[in-house]
């Protein structure tokens, strides 16, 4: 497994398992089978309601728990400072860690921005703490983080983004890189719609004629090419799957490397089509809902 090191010199794994829109039951199977396989990068949230069962599956685990790096997110529902350090709490009792590795803001919100920044503010002191090792962004845009890297101290390790071959967001990835912040990609492979309403009409990246170019060129699944894109680009990837054999397959991608010619076929099927929400659409009302305390 490769690592990244982020700007305050934590090691982050570059592959990780997601759980978004995993069912519980199902994702305490599938974090079961990761372990086993090799991995050692967790990301949940707390919206995703499966944060207990990623706990338990890690701590049935034999692999050591400083050996495993847990990353979650603090809904739109839990920011302002108080509300957001009472969410790390909620989020530390689910999962049963006294520290978490890598906590996020899942949205901006830009219609209550001041809660957003009260909310970083409270990453920023739970940092501070130990609580956390380190904290980011996730789906903020280049506006969302010239705000928050002007009103606040601590620079985001971390923006997690929507990012592969059909939506890439380079606006987003250059300012990252020129801030010290490192890109991970939240549906890295592109062949799934994630959001109801959003894109059914989409083509998967995976079916893209390119993409299946490559992969036979290699040897390998479009899957694994998509995902060796992201790594040789310096980008984290969380790839998600609750099946055995594509949860093996996805890690599998450490054992060959894409030419310049190749990482540049991929980079040109831009479309600009996003899979999600426009982040500038978010919004308590529209998307806010209550966090369980267990």
């Amino acid at each position: 497994m490769q690592t990244l090191t982020l700007n305050n010199g934590v090691q982050m794994p570059a592959l990780g398992l997601g759980v978004f829109q995993t069912p519980p039951d199902e994702t305490r199977d599938a974090v079961t089978a990761a372990l086993e396989l090799g991995y050692r990068h967790i990301d949940t949230a707390a919206a995703y309601g499966n944060e207990r069962e990623v706990g338990q599956a890690i701590h049935a685990s034999a692999v050591p728990r400083d050996d495993i790096f847990i990353e979650t997110k603090i809904w739109i529902s839990d920011y302002g400072y108080d509300e957001t350090l009472h969410g790390f709490d909620k989020s530390a009792a689910k999962l049963g860690v006294d520290h978490i590795d890598l906590l996020i803001l899942h949205q901006a919100l830009p219609s209550d921005f001041d809660k957003t920044l009260a909310a970083y503010r409270a990453l920023e002191q739970l940092l501070a703490d130990g609580k956390v090792r380190a904290i980011g962004v996730s789906n903020f845009m280049v506006d969302h983080l010239t705000t928050l890297l002007d009103t606040t101290t601590v620079v985001p390790a971390v923006n997690q983004l929507e990012i592969h071959p059909y939506f890439q967001q380079r606006a987003v990835l250059d300012f990252d890189a020129e801030h010290g912040i490192l890109n991970q990609a939240w549906s890295p492979i592109g062949g799934i719609t994630f959001y109801p309403g959003y894109g059914e009409d989409r083509r998967s990246v995976l079916q893209d004629p390119v993409v299946t170019a490559i992969a036979e060129t290699h040897g390998k699944s479009p899957a694994q090419v998509l995902l060796r894109w992201g790594i040789q680009e310096g980008r984290s990837v969380i790839p998600k799957s609750t099946k055995r054999h594509r949860i093996a397959e996805n890690i599998d991608v450490f054992d060959f490397a894409l030419t310049t010619d190749e990482l540049k076929s991929l980079d040109a099927l831009e479309t600009g089509r996003r899979g999600g929400p426009e982040p500038t659409d978010v919004t308590l009302a529209a998307y806010g809902r209550a966090i369980p305390e267990a």
